[in-house]
């Protein structure tokens, strides 16, 4: 007689988090704001389409580390019943809130990454934004005051250990960037793409050269969380971190134009999508580094 067996549970998967605690358009019945704590797997390579995703209401009152904590530690275990391990790493989103994130992160031993390289988070927020703060009740429908403009700060250079001997634009359609997880790279940080592009819809990216350092470079990149690339001006800016700006080059006045028109069209048509890469020479056969970044609105 042949005996059913339960299929086996999915593997224990560790991914990193991404993490928004704010208050939402909803006013709740006592006057006040809602706040809440929205966190999201990062996605993981090993399975990309396993995700965790937890949501919990704070009263406005109770906004602080304590209370935040106390979120993580439940979140934590409901990940564990998931099948998820604790993550490395805690990616904070808003720079505003990094101070009150840090001191619940310590507590638990979790370490905090300052990054607005959240790009499921983003997605999910947006989606939320859109289908399901409108039906709550307390809405706040309409256009609200925007919030003030921080001082966009000064881009600088980038030091010297980091430089590269030139580098040079490039292009590659989504089919390509695909594939990139099987690609023979020493640093990497790659994202889903967007289900809906045309595997044939080109992306703008950079390429970063130097024969005696990339692996050094590359390694520099990775701990600078590269968020998009920007044209200001004249200056080619690499955005990384909360709010951090390094200078990567200066262009003439034309191709300072056509590179902001390439990655505005980008924003438009291949949803912010670009990539930056850096190699010993154009014709190393790998990469050293090689990330997708997302040019995704920061609120």
């Amino acid at each position: 007689m042949i005996q059913a067996t339960e299929p086996a549970s999915p593997a224990r998967l560790q991914a990193d988090w991404e993490l928004d605690y704010y208050s939402r358009p909803i006013l709740e019945e006592d006057g006040k704001k809602r706040w809440e704590l929205l966190i999201c797997s990062s996605p993981s390579g090993a399975d990309p389409e396993r995700s965790f995703q937890w949501v919990m209401r704070c009263p406005a009152s109770s906004v602080n580390s304590q209370w935040l904590k106390s979120a993580l530690e439940q979140a934590l275990e409901q990940a564990d019943s998931e099948g998820f391990d604790p993550p490395r790493k805690i990616r904070c989103w808003r720079s505003s809130m990094r101070t009150m994130v840090q001191r619940a992160a310590e507590q638990l031993g979790l370490e905090l990454i300052p990054s607005r390289r959240c790009y499921a988070l983003v997605e999910w927020l947006q989606e939320r934004q859109a289908t399901v703060y409108p039906e709550e009740e307390g809405y706040m429908a309409g256009p609200l005051a925007p919030p003030p403009q921080p001082i966009q700060p000064v881009a600088v250079p980038l030091p010297e250990a980091a430089r590269g001997d030139s580098w040079s634009w490039a292009s590659l359609p989504i089919g390509v960037l695909r594939e990139a997880m099987t690609w023979n790279t020493s640093f990497s940080g790659l994202v889903p793409l967007p289900a809906s592009l045309d595997n044939e819809l080109m992306v703008s990216g950079l390429r970063l050269f130097s024969a005696s350092r990339s692996l050094a470079i590359a390694g520099w990149v990775s701990g600078l969380e590269p968020v998009r690339l920007e044209v200001s001006g004249q200056q080619l800016v690499l955005e990384a971190g909360q709010e951090d700006r390094w200078l990567l080059g200066q262009l003439e006045s034309e191709e300072a134009e056509a590179a902001a028109g390439a990655f505005l069209a980008a924003r438009g048509q291949a949803g912010g999508v670009q990539f930056l890469a850096v190699q010993s020479s154009p014709d190393q056969p790998g990469f050293d580094g090689f990330w997708i970044l997302r040019d995704l609105p920061d609120a």
